[in-house]
């Protein structure tokens, strides 16, 4: 998808607590793998605590850059990982919510997994898609507009911009396949 002969240039967005550690971790891994690069932007410099079911202390990942240093022009795919605090906490802040507008303004597709949609949700971006969550979600994306399924991933073009989304952790294998194919345009 990139214009400058690489293999795409993916964002993660997170705060620096409480995101599931194989939610970012294992796409990070797997795109890296592959020649992606990937930029990991959380709220501050500061490292990124991950959790382990929401609960468990997982690994730390030190972030890229901020939320207020993101160019959203520069990334082919955004990444919106879960973790039910990450989620819960990212969808308040404005510079998060602005760089999802600006990738479902400009077409570009977003992948988000378990309670990453709440982002989508927020930003009111749901609204005629075909999509799911982390379960406890449902309600939420339909009150939202969207049409919330319980699939492993479901990927939907509909409104000019491509929306890849999975449950949880378990789902890593079939989203990280539709990630791959976005990416390969």
């Amino acid at each position: 998808m990139s214009d400058n002969g690489s293999k795409g240039k993916v964002l993660a967005i997170v705060t620096n607590y409480g995101v599931e550690q194989d939610e970012l971790l294992v796409p990070l891994g797997h795109l890296r793998e592959r020649g992606v690069r990937v930029d990991v932007a959380a709220l501050k410099k500061d490292d990124i605590e991950t959790l382990v079911g929401d609960k468990d202390p997982g690994k730390s990942v030190r972030p890229d850059l901020t939320l207020d240093d993101v160019d959203p022009a520069g990334y082919d795919l955004l990444l919106v990982p879960g973790g039910t605090l990450n989620a819960d906490t990212l969808r308040l802040q404005g510079p998060a919510c602005d760089i999802v507008r600006s990738f479902t303004g400009s077409g570009r597709p977003i992948a988000a997994i378990c309670h990453g949609p709440w982002m989508l949700v927020e930003t009111g971006s749901v609204k005629g898609k075909r999509l799911t969550s982390y379960a406890s979600l449902q309600t939420d994306v339909r009150n939202a507009g969207g049409d919330w399924v319980d699939e492993p991933v479901v990927t939907d073009e509909s409104g000019g911009w491509k929306l890849i989304t999975s449950r949880n952790p378990g789902d890593l294998d079939p989203f990280l396949k539709e990630v791959d194919a976005a990416l390969a345009g």
